[in-house]
């Protein structure tokens, strides 16, 4: 795949996430929902991440690597963004309205399940920082439907607890995503350090 068509995908990408970002956001701080919110800092993420591989993809093997290590990073935004929101809703957990909660959330997994698909014919031809793209968008449409799952129990329990829970829940699958990016990019790092002549530990 040439240089040319990576950047245009990626560049496809992360305007659908910047867009949808705009939409849950709004909809997740009307509703007060924790889950909804840290989805909402997702695209965020995620359209960093799709701009940064648009950028970088000309860089060499090495600045890849750095690059892919950064990533790692940003995926842990939205996992901070999604402990504040929980914590700060534990004193006055009151429920959000599943019903907007789950159109959102639907929305969203349509739009993250367009991104994964388009990703995934790239994710082999970027190097760590495609990886990061595409294991974020995975993510994101699991997040998606375990927020659908939630607003169904928050209808019937008429509880906010779900809603704190899965909060916490995306705080772990953003960790683990964090740590199979950092361990790709790390890889990179080793094999460009052997392509300079260096010696290995």
């Amino acid at each position: 795949m040439t240089p040319r068509r990576l950047r245009r995908t990626v560049l496809l990408v992360a305007a659908l996430n910047l867009a949808y970002f705009f939409v849950e956001s709004g909809i997740a701080l009307a509703i007060g929902s924790v889950s909804l919110f840290a989805d909402s800092v997702d695209f965020l993420e995620d359209t960093a991440v799709n701009l940064l591989i648009f950028l970088a993809l000309g860089w060499s093997l090495a600045w890849r690597a750095r690059m892919g290590k950064v990533m790692a990073g940003i995926i842990l935004v939205p996992a901070l963004a999604a402990a504040w929101q929980a914590f700060a809703k534990v004193s006055h957990p009151a429920p959000p309205d599943p019903l907007a909660l789950l159109l959102t959330a639907g929305g969203a997994v349509v739009v993250n399940l367009a991104c994964t698909l388009i990703l995934a014919r790239l994710r082999h031809h970027g190097g760590s920082m495609t990886t990061a793209a595409w294991l974020a968008a995975r993510n994101d449409v699991v997040i998606n439907l375990a927020i659908i799952a939630m607003g169904l129990l928050t209808l019937w329990l008429g509880s906010g607890w779900p809603d704190i829970v899965l909060g916490l829940i995306i705080v772990v699958v953003n960790v683990a995503a964090a740590k199979e990016v950092w361990e790709v990019a790390s890889s990179e790092g080793l094999a460009a350090r052997a392509l300079a002549g260096e010696e290995i530990d």
